[in-house]
């Protein structure tokens, strides 16, 4: 009987920690940082303006969100608190969480846009 009842509490407990802990792994993606562009009609130094809005569509909060930015120029500049261009990545936002449902906007002026995606992003609260 101590046996079943050893077992029985060793299995709640794991199943306590598989659904409390790395829970927002199992729900959450990089694909969740939705990246949204379009152009703004605006022309700045001769290129157009795109204005870009990411959102987290994931139900947890997150930060550290990391962007590729292959080759990403803008000749309007853009505050590095809301987009640091390290070499071929972006820190979004100083790093700072980003609630479900929150967005960030920031606007640059190219030729063409590029193609922003997340690509590290750490997930806090789920």
């Amino acid at each position: 009987m101590s046996a079943a009842i050893k077992t029985l509490s060793i299995l709640l407990f794991l199943g306590l920690i598989s659904g409390g802990y790395g829970g927002g792994l199992r729900f959450c993606r990089n694909s969740d940082v939705n990246v949204n562009q379009s152009q703004t009609g605006t022309q700045i130094k001769g290129k157009p303006e795109w204005v870009v809005t990411i959102t987290n569509k994931c139900p947890c909060v997150i930060e550290q969100v990391t962007l590729n930015c292959t080759g990403f120029q803008t000749v309007e500049p853009i505050p590095s608190s809301t987009l640091n261009v390290t070499g071929d990545k972006c820190l979004l936002n100083n790093g700072k969480p980003i609630n479900n449902g929150a967005s960030v906007t920031f606007k640059y002026a190219s030729d063409k846009s590029f193609p922003l995606n997340a690509i590290n992003v750490a997930y806090n609260n789920c």
